[in-house]
Order: C-alpha cells, then sequence, then structure tokens
C-alpha cells in the first residue's frame, strides 16, 4: 500500500473556520474521488511531544492507494494536479511524504 501523507499549516490569509467546513466536505470528497484511493484521512494536530514541544504543523492529510502504479496514476492526473497547485494558495509550509505501508496490523478485540 501506498500512503500519501501531508503536514501542513494554513497560510495567513486562510480563515481556520472557512477552510475547516470546505476541507471537511466538499474538499474531502473530492480526496476520496481521486481514482484508486482506498482511504483518506484528516486530522487537526493538538499536541506533541515530549510535553511542551510545539507542534510545527496543525493538519494532517493521509491518502492510500494499494500500490504504486495506482497512486501515480490517481495522484498525478493532470486534473488532480491542477486542483492540487490551486488548492495549495490555502497552505503554508506543506511536506508532501510519499511512503510504502510494510505492515498494516490492526489489534485484535479482547472482548469475546
Amino acid at each position: 500500500m501506498i500512503r500519501l501523507t501531508v503536514l501542513y499549516n494554513l497560510s495567513p490569509d486562510t480563515n481556520e473556520e472557512e477552510f475547516l467546513k470546505w476541507r471537511l466536505g466538499k474538499h474531502q470528497e473530492s480526496n476520496l474521488g481521486i481514482e484508486g484511493v482506498l482511504r483518506t484521512d484528516f486530522a487537526l494536530i493538538d499536541g506533541a511531544w515530549p510535553e511542551g514541544t510545539d507542534a510545527p504543523y496543525r493538519f494532517i492529510t493521509t491518502m492510500d492507494w494499494p500500490d504504486t502504479a495506482s497512486f501515480k496514476k490517481g495522484f498525478y492526473d493532470p486534473q488532480v494536479q491542477s486542483d492540487l497547485d490551486k488548492n495549495l494558495k490555502k497552505l503554508s509550509n506543506p511536506v508532501f511524504l510519499i511512503s510504502e505501508i510494510l505492515i498494516d496490523q490492526k489489534k485484535e478485540s479482547s472482548e469475546s
């Protein structure tokens, strides 16, 4: 599985309340609609470790694809890249990380 992780802050001229309304609605649907996407999450970063450390980013988005070929086909689609160029104007200092998930394991429930 290929995971795109984006860490970012908002640009100084982006209103956080308006951004959240857009990000949790229209943009979330848009991300999920990118070809091959299996899952996408959006989170507000509310802390860092060790205690007292300032978090360098306010938001994180993750998107998963089944493999490298589907990631490249979906993420590098010209329309996706065009939309990304427009949306990046809302952000400050974004970092895009592309990783290969080597293990995806969930703890089994201890309830019987």
